[in-house]
């Protein structure tokens, strides 16, 4: 079953279940309501009754009882009725009553009202009637000297009155329950329809159809899941042609030192090449064997990067010991290229700034960027340290002519080089390594010239 059908099915069946306990609650509050106001009804008849008995002076019992109740005062269309009866419970006939105006209900159709009474006493069943424990009366009864007056009104009108309303009560229920449950159709439409196009979208994903994927209109979490979803096959996209442009890259980059490799190795074997030319070949073969071996350690590294979890150790690095360091592996470079590093400390002479990363990893970004600034600087490179709220930031500078604008965007790709580079790797390994170690690299160019590239790190205590 569908989703938008299963919730469309869920929530009649809720709608159904609150409707018929609003109907079941309406029905009982009625019904309260109604035997509720004739009972308070009877009550002040009764009051008024009892206002208006005197006791006449005749000896004769029924001529008091008679002469007792003089009042009009139950409407004509009223269900109201009354039973005379004496001090033992017998019913008085009406006709013995002639100065009441009151309806004086026969005992013949108080027995027929309920079949099972018949079968019982007279006596007991007006007793059970003007005590108020009979359930098919609402009854109200006035004591006077020769007996009772009872007034009562029969339960089953009381209901038939209520069932009337409630049958009309009934049809505005389920006159509210389609209209409510038309309404949950549409809002439930408008709720699935773009769960059901997001659908479609990532069935694009499983089919690595990334360039296909369309943005889903919605609102709401939906259109947040919606935009994650799009944001998420661009980037797969964008690496899935990383991944294809880093094997042509690599293709590419592999394939010159191997014919290079090749063609002199071919040279010397068929004895084109002697002598010093053959000396000359040796080294070139030798070097390019240098290169692609550099290369393909690179390239493994950086697969191991991105796929493995383990490869990194994690621990609490001193920043101005680690920069130590990096100066002192980089000097035979800058001095052979008559370079100098310089190290501005910003942090007010604090000696415990520490990071958490993988120490021998860090090591070698910071190399890779030194030694890439070495390419580019003319006489000095500058390294500064700062520290702003809880985060460090490491910022080396050169002196160099910067970095082309139209190759900044791209500067951290996979074997993106500028003029004089060598494997176009060196930065992209570079910002696989602070990333994993919970940092950020940027890179641009500085206002006096020369490139800026900017480490930023979260600071831990130590």
């Amino acid at each position: 079953m569908r989703l938008i059908h299963q919730i469309n099915l869920a929530f009649g069946i809720l709608l159904a279940l609150v409707f018929s306990v609003i109907a079941i609650i309406i029905h009982n509050v009625l019904l309260d309501h109604f035997m509720g106001t004739q009972q308070q009804e009877l009550h002040n008849l009764s009051a008024s009754i009892s206002q208006s008995m005197s006791t006449p002076p005749d000896n004769s019992n029924m001529v008091n009882l008679a002469t007792a109740i003089k009042i009009s005062a139950i409407p004509a269309d009223s269900n109201i009725q009354a039973i005379v009866t004496d001090k033992q419970f017998q019913p008085i006939p009406s006709d013995r009553i002639p100065m009441t105006q009151i309806n004086i209900m026969p005992i013949s159709e108080i027995l027929t009202i309920e079949p099972t009474f018949i079968s019982m006493p007279v006596s007991q069943s007006m007793q059970k009637i003007v005590d108020g424990s009979d359930d098919r009366f609402i009854t109200s009864t006035t004591a006077m000297e020769d007996g009772y007056l009872t007034l009562l009104s029969p339960v089953n009108k009381i209901k038939e009155i209520e069932q009337k309303l409630f049958s009309q009560l009934l049809i505005v229920l389920c006159v509210g329950f389609t209209l409510v449950f038309l309404l949950s159709l549409f809002i439930t439409k408008r709720l699935i329809h773009p769960l059901m196009e997001l659908r479609e979208e990532l069935k694009k994903v499983k089919n690595r159809q990334f360039a296909e994927v369309q943005l889903v209109k919605a609102e709401g979490e939906i259109g947040a899941v919606a935009e994650t979803v799009y944001e998420l096959a661009g980037e797969l996209d964008r690496y899935n042609r990383v991944q294809k442009q880093f094997f042509q890259n690599a293709s590419h980059e592999l394939k010159s030192p191997l014919m290079s490799i090749s063609g002199y190795a071919e040279g010397i074997r068929d004895g084109v090449f002697e002598g010093d030319s053959m000396r000359k070949g040796l080294e070139i073969i030798m070097s390019e064997s240098h290169r692609v071996k550099k290369l393909v350690t690179e390239m493994t590294l950086l697969a191991k990067l991105d796929s493995e979890e383990d490869i990194f150790h994690f621990d609490k690095v001193r920043v101005q010991e680690i920069l130590l360091e990096t100066q002192e592996r980089v000097n035979p470079i800058l001095v052979k290229k008559n370079l100098k590093l310089h190290v501005h400390d910003h942090t007010q002479g604090s000696d415990s700034l520490f990071i958490r990363a993988d120490r021998d990893k860090l090591l070698q970004a910071l190399l890779n960027v030194v030694t890439n600034a070495s390419r580019y600087a003319t006489a000095h490179i500058h390294v500064h340290i700062r520290k702003e709220r809880e985060r460090i930031l490491i910022t080396v500078q050169d002196d160099g002519s910067g970095i082309p604008e139209q190759l900044l965007p791209t500067l951290f790709h996979r074997f993106v080089k500028g003029k004089g580079g060598e494997s176009g790797l060196g930065l992209a390994i570079a910002r696989a390594i602070v990333e994993r170690c919970g940092g950020s690299i940027s890179a641009s160019n500085h206002k006096n010239g020369g490139a800026e590239l900017d480490f930023n790190f979260p600071l831990i205590r130590a």
